[in-house]
């Protein structure tokens, strides 16, 4: 199956994947979810959806339980909305990289106060002689 094709059902199966979890489920444990990508394989039997749940670590935990139990659910709409011969089976994983890049802002922040400490301390240091 062509690449492109392959690329543009990924997209597809996000935007409509985002908006089934979004407006659709009911589920009161789902909070904050944006998915970030979606992969499929070649023949578009497997589809592996990467999402990124915020909150505290049990909200998380509860957000990706009700996550799994409506994989089901979320297959079926995919199904009816897209055209496919087969509807991909559907895993999610967790997208570490949102929370990552908010540790690397953390940790930059951190340095550049430190530096900007530093630069006030040398400067009183040179004020004083």
């Amino acid at each position: 199956m062509s690449q492109l094709r392959v690329e543009k059902v990924q997209e597809l199966m996000k935007q409509e994947i985002s908006e089934i979890i979004l407006r659709e489920l009911k589920d009161p444990r789902i909070g904050f979810v944006t998915v970030t990508s979606v992969e499929c394989t070649g023949d578009l039997r497997e589809a592996k959806i990467y999402v990124s749940l915020m909150g505290s670590e049990q909200q998380v935990k509860d957000c990706w339980t009700g996550l799994q139990s409506s994989l089901g659910f979320i297959r079926r709409e995919i199904g009816k909305r897209i055209r496919l011969r087969f509807t991909p089976e559907l895993t999610f994983a967790l997208d570490k990289s949102l929370d990552y890049s908010a540790h690397i802002q953390k940790l930059l922040l951190k340095i550049q106060a430190e530096d900007a400490a530093k630069a006030a301390s040398a400067a009183d240091a040179e004020g004083e002689k």
